[in-house]
């Protein structure tokens, strides 16, 4: 045995014959994330911090590096060193935002080569959309320029001033003044990709609010926030969320105003949106939601979901149930008996479809599926938001990353594999701002499928329908 171990090495060192890359291959071989197995799967260099499909690619972010492999296959397309990436753009025309910490200025790759599309030097903060990108430079503390882009635009379409940034706009995509989405177990928080640019920007600065609208660049409002008030900027509105102490308890009042003029739109007293902590009703959080809808709950404790455009109430749960997820087309509710997610449809009220699941079921709502992540057995399904179609199933302990419009990327530690939907739903149209109004009422989001459906599904201001 030894000398065959010798003759080995020998023949190794001399390049006659090598097997020790291919044991090792043999031996490192990884076991598959999912049953049925994964059209591709691949071992990347750290575990993800987050995973973006963008066009024919797949674009993952690491600790201190950012790379791109091939939808179709999963093999490595390019790789750079950068702290921070994040991807803007549609379908039809992403673009990775890579920068580094604490140092001014991004590049825009192309997400099939790593070549750089355009630099920026100057900007402090950057934040990505399906059709916008924006940036704020800063000359000074108190001088600062925020500059639209078309995400492979080489001019900007509009800049505007404000009166510095807050020292957390860092990086890519600091939290502004909008919703925050529910959590799911095993889904990750930014599994639907860009969103589409809202018609209205809230950036907080120096205890104040700019409000800054999209489609022209213009600072609407500056408004200071009364001392039991939180503002939000959400479907087009400047709502003021107050919450007062009074009686052991705190009392609710949400306020929609016109951006333009700061005119009362709506008012709704009692519905708690998860604003304030148990502390003097001190309120501390963004509102759930997204997009254009907000989630709250009634003074009988059955949880709403609000139309921040109007005010008015696309969802009244059920006493026991529970909303798992929304955007401004459909929520997933949890019945009370725990054994199914339900799919309902906003602009119409009802239910369009109901899947069996186990008690503690999470569930995410993207463009192109809603998707559930299951316990006992620890299993992963995506289905067609609108009717409940199977997308995809798999038994497996892997986490969803991503959903595109063709398929969906899981992951596991370092391993991150592709599935295929055996039939995917219509891909969302990329309207720019201030489009066509959209199911919660709102410019610059039109019918994310870019087909209108029957007359019933035309949203409730048939806004969806052609004529």
């Amino acid at each position: 045995m030894l000398l065959a171990l010798v003759a080995v090495v020998a023949l190794a060192a001399t390049g006659v014959w090598n097997p020790f890359p291919a044991v090792w291959e043999w031996v490192d071989r990884s076991e598959p994330i999912s049953e049925p197995d994964v059209v591709w799967q691949q071992r990347v260099g750290g575990t993800p911090r987050s995973v973006t499909i963008a066009g024919d690619s797949v674009v993952v972010e690491q600790r201190t590096r950012v790379e791109a492999r091939s939808l179709a296959t999963g093999a490595q397309l390019w790789e750079r060193k950068a702290d921070w990436s994040a991807v803007a753009g549609g379908d039809r025309d992403p673009v990775v935002v890579v920068g580094k910490l604490l140092v001014k200025g991004y590049e825009v790759l192309d997400p099939a080569t790593g070549a750089t599309r355009r630099r920026n030097g100057d900007a402090v903060a950057v934040w990505t959309y399906r059709n916008l990108l924006v940036d704020a430079r800063c000359v000074d503390a108190t001088d600062c320029t925020l500059s639209a882009w078309d995400p492979r635009g080489t001019a900007p379409l509009w800049t505007a001033f404000v009166p510095g940034v807050r020292s957390g706009l860092l990086g890519d995509n600091p939290g502004l003044l909008d919703t925050r989405r529910l959590d799911a177990v095993r889904i990750d928080e930014e599994v639907a990709g860009p969103e589409p640019v809202p018609p209205l920007l809230g950036f907080p600065i120096d205890g104040r609010v700019h409000v800054l609208d999209t489609a022209t660049g213009r600072v609407l409002q500056d408004v200071e926030p009364g001392r039991d008030e939180r503002l939000s900027v959400v479907g087009g509105r400047l709502l003021r969320i107050t919450a007062r102490s009074e009686d052991g308890t705190c009392y609710f009042t949400i306020s929609g105003r016109d951006p333009a003029t700061g005119q009362e739109t709506w008012r709704r007293t009692g519905i708690n949106l998860r604003t304030a902590d148990n502390a003097g009703c001190v309120q501390r959080e963004d509102p759930h939601g997204a997009r254009n809808v907000l989630i709250g709950v009634a003074p009988d404790a059955r949880e709403v979901v609000l139309d921040g455009y109007d005010g008015r109430l696309l969802v009244v749960t059920a006493a026991g149930e529970r909303l798992l997820a929304v955007d401004d087309r459909y929520a997933l509710v949890r019945p009370a008996g725990k054994g199914a997610v339900v799919g309902r449809e906003l602009s119409a009220g009802r239910v369009r479809w109901t899947r069996p699941t186990g008690a503690k079921a999470g569930a995410a709502l993207t463009p192109y599926a809603a998707v559930i992540a299951d316990e006992k057995p620890s299993r992963l399904v995506a289905l067609d938001p609108r009717t409940g179609r199977e997308l995809a199933s798999l038994r497996t302990s892997a986490n969803i990353l991503a959903v595109g419009p063709a398929g969906m990327v899981i992951g596991e530690g370092r391993e991150i594999g592709y599935v295929r939907f055996g039939g995917a739903p219509g891909a969302p149209g990329d309207d720019g701002p201030g489009g066509v109004p959209g199911p919660g009422g709102v410019p610059g989001q039109g019918d994310p499928t870019g087909v209108p459906g029957p007359a019933e599904s035309c949203g409730p201001k048939r806004e969806l329908c052609p004529g």
